[in-house]
């Protein structure tokens, strides 16, 4: 299982939800840091409105051949989940299964409403400090990649419907009702486009994985084994 971190991730904020994943579904579960986040080198580039999917269609078959990856599951959370979405679309052969958590589908008035909050919160300080404890000096790039991308007026047409109208696995798309990043609209069109399923988590918000995290791996562990069970 490979998982595809959010825009302010890397390994070190999964905590414990890739062991968790990994005892409840019996999965090797792989997590890396994207560029630029976490342990990995620095960038300093303006992310292209293409990011998402770059990251499925370029990165993604380098780190197959790196890790000899022949078939896995995509699992993605939030921007993570795009980006799980587009390696499904683009690696059809190599990804058995899709499951995203509070990805978004497209932009939304709720999400950037998220997001202008969120930026105006690291304005303190110790909210910055804390970033920059798990992605050093690259907090700052960090911090607007995610941020001025998303508000960017070239980035407000954009949608994931171009990958998710090529996945051809089995998906799942898990959402909290109270996600302040993105309504319940969203999982709805993955599921709609993938002709998959659509959880709603009552009372969550935009990090179940933290929130109810026994809730969310016995979710998709019950996923897994239905889909491992039924033909292709």
């Amino acid at each position: 299982m490979l998982l595809f971190h959010d825009s302010l991730g890397c390994i070190a904020l999964w905590r414990d939800f890739p062991a968790d994943l990994a005892r409840a579904c019996g999965r090797t579960v792989i997590a890396y840091d994207r560029q630029g986040f976490g342990q990995s080198s620095a960038r300093t580039d303006t992310l292209p409105a293409s990011f998402i999917a770059d990251e499925g269609k370029t990165v993604v078959p380098a780190l197959c051949e790196g890790l000899g990856l022949s078939r896995f599951v995509a699992l993605g959370h939030s921007v993570g989940g795009g980006m799980a979405v587009h390696a499904a679309a683009h690696l059809q052969d190599r990804v058995e299964a899709l499951v995203t958590i509070s990805a978004q589908a497209f932009v939304e008035a709720r999400t950037l409403e998220g997001i202008r909050t969120a930026k105006a919160g690291f304005e303190d300080p110790a909210a910055f400090a804390r970033l920059a404890r798990y992605h050093g000096d690259k907090a700052r790039w960090v911090l607007d990649a995610w941020t001025e991308t998303w508000l960017s007026p070239a980035f407000s047409t954009w949608t994931l419907e171009d990958g998710l109208n090529n996945v051809r696995c089995r998906t799942l798309a898990l959402h909290g009702d109270q996600d302040e990043y993105g309504s319940v609209r969203h999982p709805e069109r993955i599921a709609e486009l993938t002709g998959g399923k659509a959880i709603v988590l009552t009372g969550k918000g935009h990090m179940p994985h933290r929130e109810c995290p026994a809730m969310l791996t016995e979710a998709i562990r019950k996923f897994l084994d239905i889909q491992a069970a039924s033909p292709v």
